[in-house]
């Protein structure tokens, strides 16, 4: 495997661990939210992430990147609070609230935290094999 697929490689892990992280700030950002209606209460967003195959020549797979290959509404059920004097009250007194869990995406922000963390330490490890690999060229 070349430095240059090892990059790709982390790189690939690195951005689809930020799109992970936004999605975690966007639904961190709108936990508790109330809404008028429903059907436009806020729902928890979820990354969905594919596998990459990188193919030789021979047609041997020669190692994999991960793609984001969209971003879905969570199913979980809206978090129905019995507030009657609530200005969106429904007519049985209920206000929808985000389906938002704040403790389930906390963890998923350390988890993207870490696996960012260690894509970044690939690459310094592919750098430094790259500049000991020079430096050897050199004597």
């Amino acid at each position: 495997m070349s430095f240059a697929e090892i990059y790709q490689i982390a790189g690939a892990g690195m951005h689809a661990q930020t799109i992970r992280l936004n999605t975690v700030a966007s639904n961190l950002a709108n936990a508790g939210a109330a809404a008028e209606t429903k059907d436009t209460a806020y729902r928890s967003l979820k990354p969905v992430f594919s596998t990459i195959y990188n193919q030789t020549q021979a047609g041997k797979v020669s190692g994999a990147q991960v793609q984001v290959s969209g971003i879905v509404e969570t199913d979980a059920p809206l978090d129905m609070r019995y507030e009657p004097d609530h200005p969106f009250a429904d007519k049985q007194g209920y206000v929808a609230y985000s389906n938002v869990n704040t403790i389930e995406e906390m963890a998923d922000m350390m988890a993207a935290s870490r696996s960012f963390e260690t894509s970044v330490e690939v690459m310094n490890q592919a750098r430094s094999m790259q500049q000991g690999l020079l430096q050897l060229g050199a004597k």
